[in-house]
């Protein structure tokens, strides 16, 4: 997506590349400021609680009505940590301990890079919230396969309990085509 008018200045920009660059920016027509579309990244986590993983159904599109682990974009001046606990908790009002990285999945032809964190669910306290519509915990075997909203939580959750069984888990990135 172009950027059509600067942030500095307000002025109407053009898409060239920079000198020393070698990708197309929308350039300031007045002030030469620079502007760069980055990839935007997606924290979340995978909270657990006696053996059992919480899940929230989506209260916003895409995806409304089904469900999704934790997860949001993360904001500047923020760690990818204090990000997954800040998305958990407006997603469903849990407070969780982060425990490790576990997924980095890069999500190219969205823009999108997500990474998910292993975390301990800190009580049982939680609940919707305006993001969400219902919260609850799950077995592995009662899981809503049919009804995750996104195919990287899918694949996030299915590594997980592969990993679960073998006592390991190990960080890994994934591209998601």
């Amino acid at each position: 997506m172009d950027i059509k008018f600067c942030t500095a200045c307000g002025s109407p920009t053009e898409q060239k590349i920079p000198i020393d660059d070698d990708h197309v920016r929308s350039i300031c027509t007045n002030c030469a400021q620079i502007h760069y579309n980055n990839p935007k990244m997606v924290v979340g986590s995978i909270p657990e609680l006696n053996k059992q993983i919480l899940l929230c159904k989506r209260n916003i599109e895409p995806c409304k009505g089904k469900w999704t682990l934790p997860a949001g974009y993360l904001e500047n001046g923020e760690s990818v940590q204090d990000g997954a606990m800040r998305e958990t908790f407006e997603e469903t009002m849990a407070e969780v301990e982060i425990i490790e990285p576990y997924r980095l999945f890069n999500i190219v032809f969205v823009d999108q890079i997500y990474f998910m964190f292993r975390a301990d669910l800190m009580s049982d306290k939680f609940g919707p919230t305006n993001e969400s519509t219902d919260v609850r915990l799950f077995d592995e075997k009662d899981i809503p396969w049919k009804e995750i909203a996104f195919e990287v939580i899918k694949q996030t959750l299915e590594h997980y309990f592969q990993d679960r069984k073998k006592g390991m888990f190990p960080f890994k990135i994934f591209d998601l085509n």
